[in-house]
């Protein structure tokens, strides 16, 4: 970590990392998190029953289904600001509706998007013994909208997972 990132740390910053199921938020916000200093949230935590019920049994969610979590995620970066605080959270963040919530009162909340291929993304979900479904992958990814360079930082998840988290501090440091 450079000193220049230490420094511009102590402002406090509001970070979205996302992408479909199986990209990494986790795994690589959580490395990202403890080498820039910040908390690290999986926002998955913040679901209600019924929406974990719904995944359990593969059903994928409604936007109505969602418009709570995103509204309680929107809530966990607004209070973060407000104590000066930063924070990374980790969100599919799918629809560029949901990081409108999810940015609702934060002009200034980054977005990392994880971006990699079905094709990736399938064979490390295979090789981990993820318990998400391709077919679940695949709606993930009828879903998704990418962002533009004008909304997120894309981050090609295909290097190595050094590599990726490498270009995530990389990209954060860049950043003024």
């Amino acid at each position: 970590m450079t000193k220049q990132f230490d420094q511009r740390h102590r402002q406090s910053r509001r970070i979205l990392i996302m992408g479909v199921s199986g990209s990494g938020k986790s795994t690589i916000g959580e490395a990202v998190a403890e080498k820039t200093g910040c908390e690290y949230i999986d926002g998955d935590q913040y679901h209600p029953p019924a929406n974990i019920e719904k995944m359990t049994k593969g059903v994928p969610l409604t936007d109505d289904d969602r418009q709570g979590w995103l509204e309680a995620l929107a809530d966990l970066f607004a209070q973060h600001r407000r104590e000066n605080k930063s924070v990374m959270i980790g969100c599919s963040g799918l629809k560029k509706s949901y990081r409108d919530i999810l940015r609702q009162g934060d002009p200034e909340l980054i977005i990392l998007f994880l971006d990699g291929s079905y094709d990736t993304i399938l064979q490390r979900m295979e090789e981990r013994q993820h318990f998400f479904s391709p077919q679940m992958l695949r709606t993930q990814f009828d879903t998704l909208q990418t962002p533009g360079s004008d909304e997120a930082i894309s981050i090609d998840i295909s290097k190595s997972f050094d590599s990726v988290i490498d270009q995530c501090v990389s990209e954060l440091e860049a950043l003024d």
